[in-house]
């Protein structure tokens, strides 16, 4: 029984030393893989997505991707020195494509800062502002380390809290299809895996403070989002769903555009 209680005892305290505190909400996270090793392991991940995916030859939707992505990325940067993040900034190489799927109405960011957004959501993005959105929301899961959560989650569950380099070596395949599940990315190009409710609305809310300190408009991620809900059809209750009911996140994003708004002001 006591070696029990000290199994238990040292689990706990292994646990509260692997916590990470999200920027902004202040939440506390598990956070058992470091930010280089997230980085490296995205980057390759990211490759090979591309690799098996059609890059857009459409020269200015291509433009417009990568120029709001630089201006997020500055503004992403500027955040992570005042939040006291600034040593983990070398561990983004910041890098934005724009994939052929016009059926495909999404986005997505690997760990350090690898973002593929699919062409689809261009016509309900419509403009600059309504891309930042996007954007703003994707490069905010990335600073705010949520794919390197769930990675945590999943080697604790999955694999009993096994070291990343020693789950890679040791069971390879498996590692990779958590890799892809922690990052939000199905086994066919186009199918994305969702964030938690938690990580969305995080995203959401930090996504806002990103574009507007980058000189977009926040008030443009309303009837983004009502556009959203216009193509998404019918949807489960919200609690069978990982992510927010359109009316509710909506909402909350109202609630946050008057702190978004200060930087916007500026």
């Amino acid at each position: 029984m006591l070696k029990r209680y000290c199994i238990l005892f040292l689990s706990a305290a292994l646990l509260l030393a692997a916590c990470a505190t999200v920027p902004v909400t202040g939440r506390r996270q598990l956070s058992l893989i470091s930010a280089p090793e997230m980085a490296a392991m995205g980057a390759d991940s990211y490759q090979q997505f591309l690799q098996e995916s059609t890059l857009s030859r459409n020269a200015q939707q291509t433009q417009l991707v990568n120029r709001v992505g630089a201006d997020i990325a500055a503004a992403a940067e500027v955040f992570m020195r005042e939040h006291g993040m600034e040593q983990e900034i070398g561990n983004y190489g910041w890098e934005f494509n724009l994939v052929e799927a016009d059926t495909v109405i999404n986005a997505f960011c690997m760990p350090g800062g690898k973002i593929g957004v699919y062409s689809g959501i261009l016509p309900v993005s419509r403009d600059e502002t309504g891309l930042a959105v996007v954007v703003g929301h994707e490069v905010a899961h990335a600073i705010a380390n949520h794919g390197g959560e769930r990675m945590s989650q999943l080697l604790l569950v999955q694999m009993g809290g096994m070291a990343l380099s020693k789950a890679v070596e040791e069971q390879p395949e498996k590692t990779q299809q958590l890799l892809m599940l922690a990052f939000g990315i199905g086994a066919n190009v186009g199918v994305l895996l969702p964030y938690s409710r938690q990580h969305e609305s995080e995203a959401d809310r930090i996504g806002l403070i990103l574009m507007a300190r980058a000189g977009y408009d926040p008030r443009a991620a309303v009837p983004f989002w009502e556009r959203m809900n216009e193509q998404g059809g019918a949807r489960p209750p919200e609690f069978l769903s990982t992510h927010p009911a359109p009316e509710r996140r909506i909402a909350d994003i109202r609630e946050h555009l008057a702190e978004a708004l200060k930087y916007y002001q500026q």
